[in-house]
């Protein structure tokens, strides 16, 4: 569904982002975009979502397919007519507005707006309530039903679970496979934690200072000592023991 090739992203002129990037994210499937903070995963998704311009980035090479149509260039309103749609680091919402003016910001059909209250049912029982005085979780579950509001297609994540407490984090990931799996929703993950996002996602990438270091199906990463030891905290003794 997504195919991204050899991309270079450069920001104000002189900060090399992403240099080279290639990955693929098949229809249907969760692809996690793995790596420590300033590797890249969140330029990717802008990249993907044709956001950069808004932060004075650009795109220097190299190209984004969607649906094996050149959409390098395309506008970010375009991207999100074909279904593509982005949820933002930061559990952006609009704090004055209450929890339900939140999800109709987005869309207006109640279809989609009871099916976002089906899998959030925190949301529906806080419809009412100015978005700024939910928890950090529920504006979280807030953000990405907004997302859904547009019945997306390829659902860019980013970074979902952080600042979040433990159980929150593990309900989110499982309404998101949830997602997935009920309604097909392709999903490019980003995410620092490593071990949460490679237990629900199908492939993955590691990224390391804008390059692709390490990539596979989630059981491959998983399964590799180097990756098991750097960014998933178990080294060759524990895993025997685990």
């Amino acid at each position: 569904m997504l195919a991204i090739d050899q991309l270079e992203v450069v920001y104000e002129g002189i900060i090399v982002a992403l240099r080279g990037v290639t990955l693929r994210v098949p229809r249907g499937e969760i692809v996690a975009l793995l790596g420590a903070n300033g590797a890249g995963k969140t330029t990717t998704l802008k990249a993907a979502a044709g956001l950069l311009p808004a932060e004075r980035g650009a795109i220097t090479r190299g190209s984004i397919m969607l649906d094996d149509r050149d959409a390098t260039y395309d506008a970010p309103r375009e991207r999100v007519r074909r279904g593509v749609v982005q949820v933002l680091e930061g559990r952006r919402c609009f704090a004055q507005l209450t929890v339900e003016e939140n999800l109709r910001a987005a869309g207006r059909d109640p279809r989609a707006l009871e099916r976002v209250y089906a899998y959030f049912p925190r949301l529906a029982e806080k419809r009412r309530l100015q978005a700024g005085y939910t928890s950090g979780g529920e504006q979280q579950m807030l953000a990405i039903g907004r997302a859904l509001m547009t019945s997306p297609r390829l659902l860019l994540l980013d970074e979902p679970s952080m600042g979040l407490a433990p159980r929150i984090v593990a309900s989110i990931f499982e309404i998101v496979a949830a997602l997935n799996r009920d309604q097909g929703t392709t999903i490019l993950l980003a995410e620092q934690n490593a071990t949460l996002a490679l237990k629900y996602a199908h492939h993955g990438y590691l990224l390391e200072n804008g390059r692709v270091v390490a990539s596979g199906s989630a059981a491959e990463l998983r399964a590799r000592e180097d990756v098991r030891s750097f960014y998933l905290g178990i080294d060759r003794h524990e895993s025997r023991a685990v």
